[in-house]
């Protein structure tokens, strides 16, 4: 039996639950791929173990290994979820040709970044002002929350007489949604106690989280 080409070092947070969830996808579109998980539970602190240093220097999950290209490592989830789109999906099922579509490619990036160095950012702050700081710190508190609110108003408005965040027409589902919508199911801990007042990002959510490879991917490792 040849061994699994990836090799997942992940727990359940948005960024650890975004790279299972591709990585799900890529098992239900393309037959024969599959990968292989390694629960590093980060309340022991065993991602700052020496061994996962040498696999990711910052620390923090996720992490893939790729057996299939000389056990090559990569950090970051935004990085992960584009080396996984150019390695393991050539059907473009979750992304756009960079060469043949460049604008909608363009567009998608854009989004993620937009999570990877914004969203992401300030509701993980925002948590953690809330539900971690040894001392409650007001204006930590409402800066955050506050950021964490308008940044989801970007995406009500970009949502508005669409499906997905990228793509053409009501657009496409793809990494721009696999990135962004993990952070939005703990916006509670945010301090945004419902979507409600953000309709179309409720409904895209809803739409996200149906699919089959987001329920089996957002379980992963299991509980």
């Amino acid at each position: 039996m040849s061994q699994k080409p990836i090799l997942l070092y992940t727990w359940r947070t948005p960024n650890g639950q975004a790279s299972s969830v591709y990585l799900e996808e890529l098992k239900a579109a393309y037959p024969g791929f599959d990968y292989d998980v390694k629960d590093l539970n980060i309340m022991t602190n065993i991602q700052k173990e020496e061994w996962f240093i040498k696999i990711n220097p910052n620390g923090r999950i996720p992490a893939i290994t790729d057996r299939k290209r000389n056990d090559f490592n990569v950090f970051e989830t935004s990085a992960i979820l584009l080396y996984l789109a150019q390695h393991y999906d050539p059907e473009f099922k979750f992304w756009f040709n960079p060469n043949t579509d460049a604008n909608n490619y363009s567009e998608m990036l854009q989004w993620i970044f937009f999570v990877h160095g914004g969203l992401g950012p300030m509701q993980g702050q925002a948590h953690h002002f809330r539900l971690y700081a040894p001392e409650k710190i007001p204006y930590g508190i409402n800066r955050y929350v506050n950021e964490t609110k308008r940044l989801y108003g970007v995406l009500e408005i970009r949502l508005k007489d669409r499906d997905w965040l990228a793509g053409p027409g009501r657009g496409k589902y793809t990494l721009a949604e696999i990135k962004t919508f993990p952070w939005l199911r703990y916006h509670e801990n945010a301090g945004i106690e419902t979507l409600d007042e953000f309709p179309n990002v409720k409904a895209w959510l809803a739409r996200a989280e149906a699919r089959a490879a987001s329920k089996t991917g957002l379980n992963v490792p299991p509980a």
